[in-house]
């Protein structure tokens, strides 16, 4: 991980903290081999060709860069989460709703080939 996502990792406030981290670590479980660079202002995880991107915003954290589809029914069963094409946004009191599970099967359909 280079030194400017170190640098964003630990500008997170303490209250999106501990969602982002989760997220970042559930990423980095399934995906041992990204790269975690700063792609859009934001950590951008790479493997090959694939991308994904997990920011922090005002009221929690997104999660971008899956296609279309290739989300192993994740919008299906959170479609308020959804937000716009390819985006999840996750609040820190909502997120408990979702399973490292669901997250993981994300992060997988994220970089399936």
């Amino acid at each position: 991980m280079d030194d400017a996502v170190q640098q964003y990792i630990d500008a997170i406030p303490a209250a999106h903290r501990p969602l982002f981290d989760r997220i970042h670590s559930l990423i980095l479980e399934v995906q041992p081999d990204a790269r975690v660079t700063m792609s859009y202002g934001i950590p951008t995880y790479k493997v090959g060709k694939a991308r994904l991107y997990l920011g922090e915003w005002k009221h929690g954290v997104s999660i971008y860069g899956w296609q279309q589809g290739r989300d192993r029914g994740f919008v299906d069963r959170h479609p308020e989460l959804k937000k716009s094409k390819g985006t999840i946004q996750l609040r820190p009191e909502t997120a408990d709703a979702v399973t490292d599970e669901e997250l993981r099967d994300l992060v997988r359909a994220a970089f399936a080939s």
